[in-house]
């Protein structure tokens, strides 16, 4: 008997361990079935921009540093950000991430996309042959200009900036042309100018830059474009900051300017965004003639919403998990946390419940026997000899289930004290009887 008790004691901790088990592993297949794959894919891809453009030149960056961590990032050469906008909106392209420029989309027009922030100032560049003078329609009526192909950035703003200035279309004639083949078109003599919406380091502005012959026509009336549109920024090129000994540029150039996004599919997975992330600080984190150390990467101006992970990397960097594990398992507890926390949220407090809910529950058991057995010591001195011999009956039904109550190790004492006052009323309970018969007591 003594026994008895400890080995069932045994069973309550061990029993809330099984329960514990068991809804971990029921919380784990629920995150398999609901919340997808935890594990981030290895290969992932980006649309950059033409041949000769900066966004071709950061895309390789990129793929660089993604591969240190075991990501193939393969990039995909397109007209611009409305080719790349384009390509993140259609799933069977493949393209997850893509550089898109602010004022190009909105939350309505993309709801299916998220921004990790801007990283690129992109001015637009206007060169030109020889001196340019005049009003903008006057420098360019009848000329052959480069605008890019349908699909960029570039494109759209030249088109706007000509109607603006009271071009028509049918008075220029515009071409398709790659920022590098309107550079060397331009270089050739081919065409007359070239408009080119890209950041200071794209080879082919380093190279228009240093050419003789080739002038950068700036924007006089900059705050004013900024104040009809305001997805615009108005950016200076200090003078001689391209070429020092020759003074190039021989004055300071005002510019306009609109930042460039990293914009990727809402469903891209958690760990890559933060990879991402991290590359863009590691490749933007630095100072430029346009801007300070520190800038990029940043949440812009472009009319998308901040994707989850953007924002906590912005306002405190990586989650813990993301810096004390690979890229690829920190996905998984990131996972696995979502689940977690709430499950022992609920858990724990369940913990420190369930014993005092069970010491109530026993309590009540062994309570409820010593009421039963009240009721039967205030009938013994009221009845008759049939009405003891129920009274024994019952005291017999009371002394078995007494003897079948498991109650834990600290419970025993009073377990057997109940034990033994059911017994006291058995036992006078057979003198009355033997009396009644008139057997000796």
């Amino acid at each position: 008997m003594a026994t008895r008790p400890l080995s069932r004691s045994r069973k309550g901790p061990r029993l809330l361990l099984a329960l514990l088990l068991l809804a971990l592993l029921a919380a784990l297949a629920w995150m398999g079935l609901t919340i997808g794959n935890p594990i981030p894919p290895k290969t992932i891809t980006m649309a950059t921009g033409p041949e000769g453009s900066a966004y071709r030149e950061v895309g390789l960056r990129y793929q660089e540093i993604l591969r240190r961590a075991g990501v193939d990032l393969q990039l995909v050469p397109t007209a611009g950000g409305f080719d790349n906008l384009s390509r993140l909106h259609d799933p069977g392209s493949g393209v997850s991430v893509a550089f898109v420029e602010s004022g190009v989309t909105t939350r309505k027009e993309s709801p299916d996309l998220v921004t990790l922030g801007a990283v690129i100032v992109e001015p637009l560049w206007q060169f030109y042959r020889g001196q340019p003078g005049g009003t903008v329609a006057q420098r360019l009526t009848g000329k052959r200009i480069s605008i890019e192909a349908e699909g960029s950035g570039t494109r759209k703003l030249a088109l706007r900036l000509l109607q603006l200035n009271g071009v028509p279309d049918s008075s220029v004639t515009l071409l398709a042309l790659s920022p590098e083949e309107g550079a060397e078109a331009l270089l050739r003599g081919e065409i007359d100018a070239a408009f080119m919406l890209t950041s200071w380091q794209s080879p082919a502005v380093q190279k228009l830059l240093a050419a003789d012959g080739i002038t950068l026509q700036g924007y006089p009336r900059a705050d004013a474009y900024v104040a009809l549109f305001p997805v615009l920024d108005k950016v200076i090129l200090p003078q001689g900051v391209a070429d020092l000994a020759r003074n190039i540029p021989p004055a300071d150039v005002p510019l306009l300017a609109v930042e460039s996004n990293l914009v990727v599919r809402r469903g891209l997975h958690p760990a890559l965004q933060y990879l991402l992330l991290e590359a863009a600080s590691e490749i933007h984190g630095g100072r430029d003639i346009f801007h300070s150390t520190g800038r990029f990467p940043a949440p812009g101006t472009i009319d998308l919403p901040l994707s989850n992970q953007a924002r906590t990397f912005y306002k405190s960097g990586r989650p813990f998990v993301y810096q004390y594990l690979p890229f690829w398992l920190a996905g998984l507890a990131e996972k696995l946390l979502i689940v977690l926390i709430p499950l022992f949220a609920i858990v724990f407090p369940l913990i420190s419940v369930l014993p005092r809910l069970f010491q109530a529950v026993t309590e009540r058991r062994i309570f409820v026997m010593y009421r039963e057995l009240k009721l039967v010591e205030r009938a013994l001195e009221t009845t008759g000899p049939i009405a003891r011999d129920q009274l024994a009956e019952a005291l017999a039904d009371l002394e078995r289930r007494a003897n079948h109550l498991w109650v834990p190790l600290g419970y025993s004492q009073r377990l057997f004290i109940l034990k033994s006052h059911i017994s006291l009323a058995q036992e006078q309970i057979e003198k009355r009887l033997k009396a009644e018969a008139g057997a000796p007591a």
